[in-house]
């Protein structure tokens, strides 16, 4: 009979002989190695504490909120690991790597490593790739490792990144295509940027290099701009960029123009709540229409823009263009996009996506809006009824600025805010064996 030594002594002996290991190359080997066995601790340990007041979210009764960490800078996108640590790409910071060994759910193990800075953050069985403004990167990663050693290598430099709209977000499919999202250097391709009624280059040759989808290899390093191929079009902003999980299929929420009201005299109302931000499936060779089109909340369906001769209500070469799957509110600014299951969520979250929303700057005179994260039920493919709010500020409506979104491997949802630097791990508290805050 096969006698097992005890969860505990087990781990212990793990942790120790990685050590002993890495003693012999180095002591910032075995600092690697030690941080590379705790994840195991986890199993154990305490309970998940849900932060008092949710740590500043308004959640749906049953769910809570755990700060993983605060005052983390600027953060934009996340990836998890399988054993639960984050990663997060910061804004001009580079990025920072958390972890959990108490199981509370709360980050002790904050480590930043090297690199420009940006928004994408995408990992591999292999690799974590990362994105500044102008490329895309990768560090060699293994499973239970939290900081990647060495330098990393360049898959795509020599990025357009001039003008309105520098985030790169990226994605990685299955079989090795990297999706970069190249957002327009302009608000809409005016002969002369936001100025009130310049009219629109046409052709708009700007669609030659940006206001698209990209799509490079994951598995090749060195490769330019020119190295890749346009996979979409006419997509002005799609910093909200995600693959369905386990499959090719790529999904974005797309940030439409501004100024309708300032440059061409629309109503106040209505250059508030227009043009739709736009949730859309993303297929080789589509066009959305950027930027002689853009998508009218009220008469649900894309129209031609004044800047080429649009009245609000004619269609015109935009009969020839791709509907989005779905429309928000004008200005709400989508920032990041995930797919979640009923894993942990329950029933109503059987299959759909979280979109997470920045909030507005340019809906005045009314009110600004849309600082929140909503969720998208699907059937199939696309959409199958309304959105609603999951995820907004307790402060007030601008008190969260939602910047990245990430399922983890136990189906909590991982949500950060670059204005406070902070993010939030959201759990059923039920289902996750949460302990309310004394």
């Amino acid at each position: 009979m096969t006698h097992r030594a005890p969860h505990a002594l087990r781990r212990s002996i793990a942790f120790a002989l990685a050590a002993c290991g890495a003693l012999a190359r180095g002591p910032g080997a075995a600092a690697q190695a030690a941080a590379a066995a705790e994840p195991a601790a986890r199993t154990g340990g305490a309970a998940l504490a849900c932060a008092p007041r949710n740590g500043g979210l308004a959640l749906p009764p049953g769910f809570c909120a755990i700060v993983v960490a605060r005052e983390l800078g600027p953060v934009r996108h996340l990836a998890v690991a399988p054993n639960g640590d984050v990663f997060a790409n910061r804004r001009d910071r580079g990025v920072v790597a958390l972890r959990d060994t108490t199981g509370d759910g709360t980050a002790d193990v904050v480590r930043s490593f090297e690199g420009a800075g940006g928004t994408g953050i995408a990992l591999t069985e292999r690799f974590l790739y990362v994105s500044s403004d102008d490329a895309v990167f990768r560090y060699p990663w293994r499973d239970g490792q939290l900081v990647p050693e060495g330098a990393p290598e360049t898959v795509v430099r020599a990025l357009p990144n001039a003008g309105d709209h520098n985030a790169k977000s990226i994605a990685v499919a299955p079989g090795g295509a990297l999706y970069v999202n190249i957002g327009s250097a302009t608000n809409s391709c005016q002969t002369a940027n936001r100025a009130p009624r310049a009219p629109g280059r046409d052709p708009c040759t700007e669609l030659e290099a940006r206001a698209g989808v990209w799509r490079f290899d994951a598995r090749r390093t060195g490769q330019t701009f020119r190295d890749g191929r346009r996979f979409a079009t006419g997509l002005r902003n799609t910093v909200a960029l995600a693959l369905r999980p386990g499959t090719d299929a790529l999904y974005g929420a797309v940030q439409g123009r501004d100024q309708l009201t300032q440059n061409w005299g629309y109503s106040a109302e209505r250059g508030a709540e227009n043009p739709g931000e736009e949730l859309v499936r993303i297929e080789e060779g589509d066009d959305f229409g950027w930027p002689y089109c853009y998508f009218d909340v009220e008469l649900r369906h894309l129209v031609l823009a004044p800047e080429y001769g649009g009245d609000g209500r004619e269609v015109g070469r935009c009969a020839r263009a791709k509907e989005p799957l779905l429309a928000f509110p004008g200005h709400w600014a989508p920032l990041a996009i995930a797919f979640g299951s009923a894993r942990q969520f329950g029933a109503s979250y059987a299959d759909g996506a979280f979109v997470a929303f920045h909030g507005s700057w340019n809906r005045e005179p009314l009110p600004q809006a849309g600082y929140r994260v909503v969720w998208v039920p699907f059937t199939g493919d696309r959409p199958s009824g309304e959105y609603a709010t999951f995820a907004s500020g307790a402060a007030g409506p601008t008190s969260l600025r939602a910047s990245g979104l990430a399922v983890g491997p136990d189906g909590s949802l991982y949500l950060a805010s670059d204005a406070s630097g902070t993010i939030w791990r959201i759990v059923n508290a039920a289902a996750a064996g949460a302990r309310e805050p004394s």
